[in-house]
């Protein structure tokens, strides 16, 4: 009997501690999975500089542009007629405003074209007042503002205007429009800047003012011509002027900054010679100034001539008034020659034109030609 016991005793315990390495091989495989399935966490790298700012951008694609024309050249002619704003002087600068069709003659790379109608006053004119709010002009806006209103008195009442100032930034100060109300409450917003953006203004205004009416197109501009040379060339701006076919006028202020600078040079060189080396930092900024006039009068003799307008040099903002006027006279003095040209093809070549009349001591102002839209 205890020989029994012993034995169940025995088995008993057997049992017990097979039962506990059963539990802790359970045990001990779980801690394994669960270390498999949840491996520590290594620590991510630090980002670089390049790579906080994202995914590149995207390459910039770019429209392709019209074919860039050269001085003196027009815009491509999408229909078969053409129409050539024309100003003819006498010999002695006035304006003649008495011609009739057969008074003109119209050539076309030296073929002359059979006129099909002459308008004198009778096609609307889109004309953009545009100020350059950097130049000597910015501490004389209230002349400029008079010349303006004045202007705009002598324009017809199909006639449209609208104003851009131009700086350091260019803004559209008034849109199209025919109401002298809204224009001169334009004008009281323009204000003095920094800088001068005269060929992106050109450029803009080129290509963004005009639409496709059948008008002529003008723009008056109040400046020395003076660019800071932070935006695109003169080619290009003059470019967009001639494709667009905007006749330019300019109001320079040129004579009027160089007798200014000219007379403040003149008080250092009448100076004792200490005086002048004591300010020989102003006067080399004089003569840099006197240069930098120069060059900008040469660059508006080009655009005016380019487009067929014409450069006013008043002596004083206190004439501004009458500069205004001489351009808004000759524009209601401008004729419209229109023609169909006898050569059909649209090849997209350019054509050189040229326009005179029948008096030989009279001067015609008109662009130089035009380039034809390709089919």
């Amino acid at each position: 009997m205890r020989v029994v016991k012993v034995t169940l005793l025995v088995t008993l315990m057997l049992c017990v501690l097979i039962c506990l390495h059963n539990s802790s091989t359970t045990s001990a495989q779980n801690r394994s999975r669960q270390t498999k399935a949840k491996p520590t966490p290594k620590p991510s790298p630090t980002p670089t500089a390049l790579e906080l700012l994202g995914p590149p951008p995207p390459v910039p694609t770019f429209k392709q542009s019209e074919p860039e024309v050269g001085q003196g050249e027009t815009i491509s002619v999408e229909t078969t007629e053409v129409m050539m704003p024309v100003t003819v002087r006498d010999a002695n600068g006035r304006l003649v405003k008495d011609l009739t069709r057969n008074d003109f003659l119209v050539f076309e790379n030296d073929r002359e074209q059979p006129l099909s109608e002459v308008a004198l006053r009778q096609v609307p004119v889109d004309v953009i007042l545009m100020i350059d709010s950097s130049s000597s002009a910015a501490s004389n806006l209230d002349d400029f503002r008079r010349a303006a209103e004045g202007f705009a008195a002598r324009l017809r009442e199909d006639d449209r205007i609208s104003l851009i100032k131009f700086d350091d930034s260019i803004q559209v100060l008034q849109d199209w429009t025919k109401s002298r109300y809204q224009l001169r409450r334009a004008l009281n917003r323009v204000e003095p800047g920094m800088f001068t953006r005269f060929n992106d203004a050109l450029f803009v205004a080129a290509r963004e003012q005009y639409g496709t009416t059948r008008s002529r197109r003008a723009a008056i501009i109040l400046t020395d011509g003076i660019d800071s040379g932070r935006g695109i060339t003169l080619d290009k701006a003059l470019n967009a002027l001639l494709q667009a076919q905007v006749t330019v006028y300019v109001v320079s202020n040129t004579q009027i900054s160089r007798a200014a600078k000219q007379e403040e040079l003149d008080s250092y060189n009448g100076a004792t010679e200490s005086v002048s080396r004591f300010n020989h930092i102003q006067i080399e900024n004089l003569q840099l100034g006197l240069k930098a006039l120069d060059q900008g009068e040469r660059v508006l003799e080009q655009v005016v001539t380019a487009t067929g307008g014409r450069l006013y040099k008043p002596a004083s903002f206190a004439v501004l008034e009458s500069a205004y006027a001489e351009v808004a006279e000759e524009l209601r003095s401008q004729y419209a020659l229109f023609y169909r040209p006898l050569d059909k093809t649209r090849d997209g070549k350019f054509r050189r034109t040229r326009v005179e009349t029948t008096n030989k001591s009279y001067q015609t102002h008109s662009r130089i030609g035009y380039y034809t839209r390709g089919r």
